[in-house]
């Protein structure tokens, strides 16, 4: 995937939309996902889309409040965020593997940086 993009900084409670090229693979066998990284802490999966048939996962801290979408005919992931907060800054990443999990993502795009003041 290429480099995600729409990270910045908002007042808690904003919104913001980051976009992912997820291309170079095979799309229908995979799974693509959003991942972050707060300073300190271990890279986590936030939400993940498959391939084949478009269902979707979210880590309980960001349901009701993230969603996840695709346009498969441009290869773009999408990850929409409302009702942000503070712990929500991290810098995002895309990626695609096999499994909504770190250490199953085989591409990695380069990160965009979320920040949320309070």
């Amino acid at each position: 995937p290429a480099a995600g993009v729409g990270g910045g900084l908002v007042q808690a409670g904003g919104s913001l939309k980051l976009s992912c090229v997820a291309s170079g693979f095979g799309w229908a066998h995979a799974t693509i996902g959003w991942f972050r990284q707060a300073p300190g802490k271990e890279r986590e999966e936030i939400s993940c889309i498959k391939g084949e048939d478009t269902s979707t996962f979210y880590v309980d801290s960001v349901k009701g409040r993230f969603t996840i979408s695709s346009d498969n005919a441009n290869n773009m992931v999408y990850l929409q965020m409302n009702s942000l907060k503070p712990e929500d800054t991290a810098v995002y990443y895309c990626a695609a593997g096999w499994h909504c999990k770190t250490y199953a993502m085989d591409y990695w795009g380069k990160g965009t940086q979320v920040t949320v003041s309070s």
